[in-house]
């Protein structure tokens, strides 16, 4: 999988909607490099090397090496645009990270456990499929795991109750304690509920024979 995180990368001046669309017939994706105040740079990528590597989850959250003209930067996707129907990346946007500084990035978030909870009649709420975090690119995980092996029927687990890794934080519970977001909830069974209505319901008198 680590070749997946490794792009080459060309640079290009003949820039406009033209030229993306000339790039995109020859299976080439337009993309920009940003970030860590230098100009952005315009870049052209395989589209057979970024369509596969884009299919796993960890190409969104892992530092991704470019390869432009034998030059290694290290980056991060910030925005890939799709098209609306057919299976092509259209253009990708890339952000620069620099190793002594730390970086913001969305991770996705693993539940795990939960056949217990569905077993004892409960349904599962994933609140959120990913968490923001702030880290150094060293420490930033390819996912997070939310454990529910003692969630019971009816609780919660926020963002304070989910160990990070180390050198990871949260950027929602930096803003404070309002921001101490639901991440996961184990609800009752709509079903299991109204069988047990059903249960305490009195039960009607029949009439009196005349």
């Amino acid at each position: 999988m680590t070749d997946l995180f490794t792009l080459d990368a060309e640079l290009r001046t003949d820039l406009g909607k033209g030229a993306s669309r000339r790039l995109r017939h020859a299976n080439k994706v337009p993309a920009i490099l940003y970030g860590e105040g230098q100009e952005p740079v315009s870049l052209t990528l395989e589209h057979k090397n970024v369509f596969r590597a884009q299919q796993e989850e960890a190409f969104y959250s892992h530092v991704l090496t470019l390869n432009i003209a034998g030059k290694p930067v290290e980056c991060l996707i910030k925005d890939m645009q799709r098209h609306p129907f057919k299976q092509v990346v259209m253009h990708m946007d890339f952000l620069r990270i620099d190793a002594k500084h730390a970086l913001h990035a969305n991770v996705p978030v693993h539940f795990i456990n939960e056949e217990n909870l569905a077993k004892a009649g409960a349904t599962i709420a994933h609140h959120v499929t990913e968490i923001a975090v702030s880290c150094l690119p060293k420490d930033l995980p390819e996912f997070i795991e939310v454990d529910l092996v003692d969630l019971e029927i009816g609780q919660t687990i926020h963002l304070s109750d989910v160990t990070l890794p180390k050198g990871v934080t949260s950027d929602e519970l930096a803003k404070g304690e309002s921001h101490d977001q639901a991440v996961v909830t184990a609800n009752v069974a709509k079903v299991q509920k109204d069988d047990e209505d059903e249960a305490a319901a009195p039960e009607e008198e029949a009439p009196a024979a005349e």
